[in-house]
């Protein structure tokens, strides 16, 4: 086999493995069942969080009395700071999850193929953990960030950078990596289902789990520059978190491919000479 971003080809291993995806030309077509049942499973978990999201990016533009009532504190103790790392998690899934759906969708179609198959869901369900796990993780790394752009006093109470020369900087860097080769190639991870599975594919529950972290890793390393926009945005704005999660869905699966993400590199790199020139 090929070599892909993704990694290297696995070998057949556990009996039945190269069953699995030996008939690509059909992978693409999910059994209806499974389209439904985790599709509408994984909706759910997208609305309930984006039932969050929205009433507290809401409420913190408005009279700050409800759902984020909680930010109003001039004391991040633990229970703060515990809130803020949920706040991160949940607007992470809500944001992330719908883009690998379509990978979720193949892996069942994959799995339907393969002996001892009776599990089906439990195991996409385990490729959704890993996937979210490392998002979780990431979210982590952010609400430490935001705790010490705060504690330099570098935020505004409405979750924004005051400083013109980290924005343009933010800016700057959110551009740059779009060009880069590693997120080049990251993207064509994300955006090739069909070769990640074919190249990372493992049997089992933990053996789920472990493809979607990976996958989530993948996903990180592609996203992760473009998640520090919401520090200039507004990390509660409900425009910039739907605009961003709508770039997301785009730069993975929009036909535009690789070059789609050099113009929004070029895109997100204007504003930031931009800010800075003003400066």
């Amino acid at each position: 086999m090929g070599n892909y971003p993704c990694g290297r080809a696995i070998s057949s291993g556990p009996e039945g493995r190269s069953a699995c995806v030996a008939d690509r030309t059909s992978l693409a077509a999910p059994l209806p069942r499974d389209q439904w049942l985790i599709g509408a499973t994984l909706a759910a978990v997208i609305a309930l969080c984006w039932a969050w999201i929205i009433p507290m990016a809401l409420d913190m533009y408005g009279p700050m009395t409800g759902w984020s009532a909680w930010m109003m504190t001039r004391t991040w103790d633990f229970t703060h700071q515990v809130l803020l790392f949920a706040m991160w998690a949940v607007m992470m899934i809500g944001m992330m999850l719908p883009s690998v759906m379509p990978t979720s969708f193949l892996y069942a179609a994959v799995l339907r193929k393969c002996p001892h198959s009776e599990r089906v869901h439990a195991h996409v369900y385990a490729f959704v953990a890993g996937y979210l796990f490392i998002w979780t993780v990431f979210s982590l790394f952010a609400t430490v960030l935001q705790l010490l752009l705060a504690h330099w006093l570098l935020l505004t109470s409405m979750m924004e950078v005051r400083n013109r020369w980290l924005a343009g900087a933010l800016w700057l860097i959110a551009g740059a990596y779009q060009f880069t080769p590693f997120k080049r190639a990251c993207l064509e991870c994300c955006r090739s289902p069909a070769a990640f599975i074919t190249h990372r594919l493992k049997l089992g529950i933990v053996g789920g789990f472990r493809m979607g972290a990976t996958q989530g890793l993948n996903c990180v390393a592609c996203c992760w520059a473009l998640m520090l926009l919401l520090f200039i945005g507004g990390v509660m704005n409900l425009w910039w978190i739907s605009a961003l999660t709508i770039l997301v869905l785009l730069e993975k699966l929009a036909p535009l491919g690789v070059q789609g993400g050099r113009v929004l590199g070029g895109l997100i790199f204007a504003p930031g000479l931009w800010t800075l020139i003003r400066i």
